[in-house]
């Protein structure tokens, strides 16, 4: 006898699950667990002794479908994780006007009978892997400094555009912890060049010295001369900047520090570095690649796996008629952002890549975004 378990996840209430045959007949509904082992022998235990084959069907609730896989998979069972919106629709054709845990946990035990093309063993413990996690926190950690850069930048327009001209655009950790410092232009002049050039060198070993540190200067000298020396609060506008240097600073020490150990994940996962072959890509991007698609194994063709990136038009036809649209964008976010950075730097280095590139842009008229 073949069962199909559906286990509708709760994030803090319990789930529910329901047991049907492999004919769709329900066998018993309604139970309810926690993720506690205890519990789930308990809900072992009810699946009939005759069962030669159990397949757990669940939706990717947050992370709380994780533990419950491992442990079902340890006892041997198939683990189904479905899309919540391809379930959705399902529980609106089966039950329009009604939606409980006990109908959700029903229709997904009856799924691999009303939609067997759509079942995909899942293997891996997703979240739980380090590398995958470790990629997507390092995505967040980027994307929070940058927004602690523009806004830095636009603090900054306030003093006058001397500030950026002097500091440069790319915002370095010198930049960060000189701003953290002495945002105020009456300090910066307290300070003189001479002091100021010592310490930039210190902090850059060398490479910064007394030019930057005249531009600095020279860039208090002009937003005095602009605001006059009472004309704006600096302490309170150098507080604010402070914060957002400070906040910046620790993030870029975040994720020097999360680059080292994503690297070494990565190594783990990809001990030939096969990846760092593709034009393009580099260690982080490699991992990050790695980390979100997962094993490449699990995947039945190519087309499966391009479909997993999102990166894919929609297509609408009927009849005679055909017409495709963007990208679907279907899949993993984090491994399209890969994708794309990768895409960038490779037609910056790749000649044949780099034809390709201007052909899209120069013959078809695709913008930037799209050629990429």
């Amino acid at each position: 006898m073949k069962v199909r378990v559906g286990i509708d996840i709760a994030c803090r209430a319990a789930h529910q699950a329901a047991c049907a045959d492999e004919t769709g007949r329900i066998v018993w509904s309604g139970h309810r667990f926690h993720t506690r082992a205890e519990e789930l022998e308990v809900l072992w235990a009810r699946l009939p002794g005759d069962a030669t084959e159990v397949m757990i069907v669940m939706e990717p609730t947050r992370n709380a479908w994780v533990p419950l896989a491992a442990w079902f998979r340890r006892r041997g069972a198939t683990v189904v994780m479905v899309p919540s919106e391809q379930s959705a629709d399902l529980r609106a054709y089966y039950a329009k006007h009604a939606k409980s845990d006990r109908l959700d946990a029903e229709l997904l035990a009856r799924l691999p009978l009303l939609h067997p093309d759509g079942l995909h063993p899942e293997t891996a413990n997703g979240p739980g892997d380090p590398l995958k996690r470790a990629v997507k926190l390092r995505s967040g950690l980027v994307r929070r400094r940058s927004a602690c850069m523009q806004r830095l930048d636009a603090l900054l327009e306030i003093l006058g555009p001397d500030w950026v001209a002097a500091l440069g655009s790319d915002m370095t950790q010198t930049t960060f912890k000189f701003l953290a410092a002495w945002a105020n232009p009456h300090q910066v002049k307290r300070l003189g060049r001479a002091r100021l050039a010592r310490w930039f060198q210190r902090q850059t070993r060398k490479a910064w010295g007394e030019r930057r540190a005249d531009a600095v200067v020279s860039a208090a000298e002009a937003t005095l001369a602009l605001w006059s020396p009472t004309g704006l609060d600096y302490e309170a506008l150098a507080a604010d900047i402070a914060v957002e240097a400070s906040l910046a600073l620790e993030l870029a020490r975040q994720i020097a520090g999360i680059d080292e150990r994503i690297f070494d994940l990565y190594c783990d996962a990809d001990p030939d570095q096969i990846l760092l072959s593709v034009p393009g890509v580099g260690k982080i991007l490699a991992a990050q690649i790695r980390g979100r698609l997962g094993d490449p194994h699990r995947f039945t063709s190519l087309a499966a796996a391009r479909a997993f990136s999102g990166l894919i038009p929609r297509q609408n036809s009927s009849g005679l008629t055909e017409t495709t649209g963007g990208p679907t964008k279907q899949g993993d976010a984090c491994l399209r952002e890969a994708l794309f950075l990768a895409a960038d730097h490779a037609r910056k280095t790749d000649p044949t890549l780099a034809a390709r590139y201007q052909r899209l842009m120069c013959d078809t008229g695709r913008h930037h975004t799209s050629a990429l």
